[in-house]
């Protein structure tokens, strides 16, 4: 900077030759513009201002008798042109000046607007960090490049893109947006992996040209943005479909630049037009309006033909008619045009270098805060500013460069984002910039092709990927040297093979193994060398866990891996009472108090209008307990007749329902499920205990169990191998041994004196790692499903982790044996035998009576075999209950139904008579 005022002073001490000292007029508003009027927006901007100023003067009372006077300043590439032209403008009475052209430019003559109070108005150096704090007299009338920048930014993310290529002019407009659009990305989990400086424009030749696009193919991304200027953009194109750049595979985006080509530069040479097929560009949106179309028709004439209008035009118009209003407001507040000296540059003094011919503006900063509040409609739309001095509703066209012209696939705005509706139709309704509402057309991309390119190959720089192995000493299964040369083998590496086989594309690597030989490898330390790029990608057993997700990417699991619990077990040899097991004591004597309750209630319920729950107390506690009892198997036969009692017996008879099914669930459980019996029942046990726990050596357990659960690290003992678990397990160093599920199953397979305990306490699974947004990770995770969805993945776990040593011992655990049964055998042997038991008392007791009332056999001879023959007649006969029942009542002074005695009548001595006849 202090190099720019240098040459300040240079040219103003050679004021004489190069300021003039020509007089202002008085009668006009000055305001001035600097451009490269060479280039197409030097061009398109030298007509609409010319266009404007003549509009504006057309009325002679807009200004009170004054006219508006716009002095064209040609700075032709040069920064040092471009400060002549504006000290020109300073020592003239300038109330204005349009432009500069370029930001680096106005980064310089901000400083001299700053000090002499003179606003700059730019609608092409649009550097996003020209900040308003720092330059408060300059003011962008166009939309920003930050805009443009993140329409760029939602452009990769909405086609998933991950890694993009910058190529850009190195001055301070286009390496300003690169950084913004780094920026951007960064937000969208994105990022810039090359920036391809190119000298300023237009000094950059085909081959700093070529240098760079050769290295850019040696690279991955295929994604590359352009951030230039008309004559370094149109060689870069050129120079790429030469070198096959522009192919199928390749992505190109390009900013506002090459719109400007498109709709200004009707002679651009086939060769140019073919070779900038495909690509993508972004145009500043203008609203279709009556004026906007009345300027187009004029254009032509305006412009002779010599060049077509683009959106810059219409800003170059806008500009001129703010000034013209800010000044106008101006005048109208009763303000005069007027500058004085600068005390600061008088009392520099001495030489001869003319500094009193610069001056302040002294209605500068009324003039300046007037153009801010403008609020109008101008060619280009609604024109009105933000707080942050951002124009309002900052919106880009999305063009797709076709063989035949260009085809607009869309819009963005800040308001709305990707849309293919206008921008203006969207903003009366919310703003939604979610990506399911984001949307473009189709696009053509280079080489023709309608599909979405992948957007990255892998480098072709002759280097092969790097994948690291672990190099484990246990359960080899998974991961495997084999016999200390290089190779591996393993079910993890099977995985990997097949999922590569399935790209798209050829993936040329190397593995390399991890870890000393002596113990498992640290896996977090693993996933550390991806970050440190010591690896390009991680290849085994690889818990995707919390921390490891924070430094790399993972594929989608190809394996379930959680922690599990297991611990010593002993086997529950089967019981002849396990069908009292399914129910506690406390749940028998509950259900059994409630059938008791049930059939109480019921019997309360029913006792006065059913004659099933009548008789004598004896026969109603029968029934009381029958009934009860019996609707265990709904074979109660008693109906119920009471409203209340149906409704108690359908609510019990539901509850009889649920514990029958929950009783029979259970049962079967216990007889056909290995019962297996430890004081570990999972890992809450664990944690309360204090006992050690043992972890495999590597494992995310140790760190899980510390961080997670607040195990005390003392407690925990690491263990390097299978028959180190089963070792400690035994013995009793360890009482439980926590490891992922895959490692157990293995363990497990060979040591059927164990059993996992609990569930499985975390959810997790098993991928291969890759660097932070490595395309290569959606890629391969693709390719893990295809492999899922078509077997070859179980195919691969079958045949190397499908072990089955401990099958032998199951053999015949579908039959039941006498053993768990024959406490039931016993408890209706028992029954059986007390109910013949009594009776046969019974029936001894009748017989007896029997005897007693028969009459004497004729003959006295009777033998103990006519005796048994006459018990077995008597056994062996129907008793008559009817006549029973008779004697019983007669016996017992039966009961009438209203609980009275009964004498005895005539007929009944009658009866009795008969019956002992009988």
């Amino acid at each position: 900077m202090d190099l720019v005022w240098l040459l300040c002073i240079f040219v103003l001490f050679f004021g004489e030759l190069s300021l003039g000292q020509s007089k202002p007029d008085v009668d006009a508003v000055n305001v001035g513009a600097i451009f490269t009027f060479s280039t197409i927006n030097g061009k398109v901007a030298q007509i609409a201002m010319k266009a404007a100023e003549n509009d504006v003067n057309a009325d002679p009372t807009f200004f009170g008798g004054r006219r508006l006077s716009i002095s064209m300043h040609d700075s032709n590439f040069s920064g040092f042109l471009g400060i002549i032209g504006a000290l020109q403008f300073m020592e003239t009475d300038t109330v204005a000046i349009i432009g500069p052209q370029n930001s680096g430019m106005a980064h310089i003559l901000s400083h001299l607007a700053n000090e002499l109070h003179v606003p700059m108005l730019s609608f092409t150096a649009l550097d996003p960090t020209l900040s308003p704090l720092q330059y408060p007299y300059f003011v962008q009338t166009a939309p920003s490049d930050l805009f443009q920048m993140i329409a760029v930014a939602d452009m990769i993310s909405y086609y998933g893109w991950r890694e993009v290529v910058t190529i850009f002019s190195d001055d301070d407009h286009s390496r300003n947006g690169v950084t913004v659009l780094g920026d951007q990305l960064a937000e969208r989990r994105c990022k810039i992996i090359y920036k391809a400086a190119l000298p300023p424009d237009p000094t950059a030749t085909e081959n700093d040209v070529i240098d760079e696009l050769n290295k850019i193919k040696l690279m991955e991304s295929r994604v590359i943005v352009l951030h230039t200027f008309t004559k370094t953009g149109l060689l870069v194109f050129d120079v790429a479909k030469r070198l096959g750049m522009m192919d199928s595979g390749y992505v190109w985006f390009a900013t506002s630049w090459l719109s400007s080509v498109l709709d200004s530069d009707s002679s651009l040479s086939s060769k140019d037009a073919h070779s900038i097929q495909g690509a993508l560009a972004l145009r500043l949106h203008t609203p279709d309006s009556k004026r906007k179309a009345d300027f187009s028709a004029r254009w032509k004439s305006l412009s002779n033909g010599t060049i077509g209008m683009n959106p810059y035009g219409l800003y170059a118009y806008d500009t001129v008619w703010m000034i013209a209003r800010a000044v106008k407001t101006f005048l109208d507040q009763g303000n005069n045009i007027s500058f004085s000296n600068d005390t600061i540059l008088k009392n520099l003094g001495g030489g001869t270098l003319n500094l009193e011919a610069l001056s302040i503006f002294d209605g500068g900063k009324q003039l300046l805060n007037n153009v801010l509040q403008t609020n109008m409609n101008g060619l280009s739309g609604p024109i009105k500013f933000n707080p942050d001095r951002s124009l309002v509703h900052p919106s880009y066209d999305v063009i797709n460069v076709l063989e035949n012209g260009y085809s607009q696939i869309g819009y963005w705005s800040n308001y709305s984002g990707l849309s293919i509706v206008p921008p203006e139709e969207l903003y009366a309704k919310p703003p939604n910039r979610s990506s399911s509402n984001q949307h473009l057309n189709s696009v053509i991309w280079p080489g023709g092709t309608s599909t979405k390119p992948r957007g990255w190959v892998f480098p072709n720089n002759g280097k092969r990927l790097r994948i690291g192995v672990p190099r484990r000493v246990s359960y080899r299964d998974f991961v495997e040297q084999i016999n200390g040369t290089d190779i591996v083998q393993g079910y993890c590496i099977d995985v990997f093979l097949a999922a590569r086989k399935l790209l798209p594309y050829a993936v040329p690597y190397e593995f390399v193994l991890f870890g000393d030989g002596l113990k498992n490898p640290s896996y977090t330390e693993l996933v550390n060398m991806i970050a440190a790029d010591v690896f390009d990608a991680a290849v085994g057993d690889i818990a995707i866990v919390t921390n490891r997700t924070k430094i790399a990417d993972f594929t989608q699991p190809y394996i379930e891996s959680g922690l599990v619990v297991v611990a010593p077990v002993r086997k529950l040899n089967s019981s002849p009472w396990a069908f009292l097991r399914p129910f506690t004591p406390l749940m028998w004597a509950v259900t059994g108090v409630f059938f008791l309750i049930v059939g109480a209630v019921v019997w309360i319920l029913e006792h006065r209008i059913n004659d099933e729950f009548r008789g004598s107390p004896r026969k109603q506690v029968m029934t009381i307990l029958w009934f009860s009892f019996s609707t265990m198997f709904f074979a109660h036969r008693e109906n119920t007749i009471s409203t209340l009692g149906r409704i108690v017996l359908i609510i019990w008879l539901f509850v009889v329902l649920i514990i029958n099914s929950s009783y029979t669930a259970s049962l079967t459980s216990i007889l056909t499920v290995q019962q297996l019996s430890s004081p570990i029942r999972g890992i809450d046990s664990l944690i309360i205990s204090n006992s050690p726990i043992g972890f495999q050596v590597g494992s995310f357990a140790e760190n899980y169990m510390v961080e997670e659960l607040s195990i005390p690290k003392s407690r925990l003992i690491a263990l390097g191998s299978p028959e180190e678990y089963a070792s400690a397990l035994e013995s009793g160093r360890v009482v439980a041994v926590v490891d992922e599920q895959p490692y157990i199953d293995l363990f497990l397979s060979n040591h059927c004196q164990f059993s996992i305990r609990g569930q499985e306490f975390t959810k997790s699974g098993w991928g291969f790692a890759f660097p932070r947004d490595s395309p290569l990770a959606i890629d391969m995770s693709t390719a893990l499903l295809a492999l899922s969805e078509n077997g070859e993945l179980q195919k691969i776990h079958k045949r190397w982790l499908s072990k089955k040593a401990c099958g032998s011992q199951n053999s015949g655990s579908d039959q039941l044996h006498l053993q768990s049964f024959w406490g039931l055998f016993l408890i209706c042997g028992v029954s059986c035998f007390v109910a013949a038991l009594l009776y046969l008392f019974f029936i001894l007791r009748k017989f007896k009576r029997h005897s007693h009332q028969a009459p004497e056999p004729s003959t006295h001879g009777s033998s103990r075999s006519a005796r048994l023959q006459n018990f077995m007649s008597f056994v062996d006969m129907k008793e008559d209950k009817s006549r029973s029942k008779s004697k019983r009542k007669r016996n017992n002074h039966l009961i009438n139904g209203y609980g009275e005695p009964k004498s005895i009548d005539g007929s009944d001595i009658l009866e009795l008579d008969v019956l002992g006849q009988r």
